[in-house]
């Protein structure tokens, strides 16, 4: 589908989301764990995330950073917004992603704001709906960006003009 995003070309930023501490329990007793969710990105378009597990929570950090820089997406752009309003849904977590005007900021919860504020954008309303569980929220959101696509790229697909997309040719059919 889309091209690979080579991480060590981009100046990343990462952002911490979310640690969750979970035990096992075993014959001598319980072993407890950490799991992370990182967000990077540059801020310019480019973003992924990541889940790390570990005995310790520095080294989870590092996994999930990882992980995260070999699950990179592009983010279609329009300005400092994003181009259409889009639905992302992941397990029981649903996020709503609506443009907004210069000026208006990024109107969303802790979770979904980390993954919008490293892809670049800088005007949003988000709204988190059902579950607020921050590995499927995060995973909505990337998948409401994922399916963001600007009238140029619709165009050059369908293989006709951008005022065509945009309905403002007369339909001479």
């Amino acid at each position: 589908m889309a091209e690979k995003i080579d991480a060590a070309t981009l100046d990343l930023k990462e952002k911490h989301v979310y640690t969750r501490r979970v035990s096992k329990t075993v014959k001598g007793g319980r072993v407890s764990r950490f799991a992370v969710i990182m967000v990077v990105g540059d801020e310019n378009g480019h973003v992924g995330y990541g889940l790390g597990k570990s005995a310790e929570i520095p080294e989870a950090i590092n996994k999930a950073i990882a992980d995260a820089k070999k699950n990179m997406i592009t983010v279609s752009l329009m300005g400092t917004t994003i181009p259409h309003e889009v639905l992302g849904q992941y397990g029981s977590g649903s996020v709503l992603l609506k443009p907004a005007m210069p000026g208006t900021g990024i109107i969303a919860g802790k979770t979904a704001r980390a993954v919008l504020e490293l892809a670049g954008i800088k005007n949003i309303r988000a709204k988190s709906l059902r579950s607020n569980n921050p590995g499927n929220v995060v995973k909505a959101t990337f998948e409401g960006l994922r399916q963001l696509r600007t009238a140029e790229e619709v165009a050059k697909t369908r293989g006709v003009s951008v005022s065509r997309v945009l309905g403002k040719e007369a339909n001479n059919g």
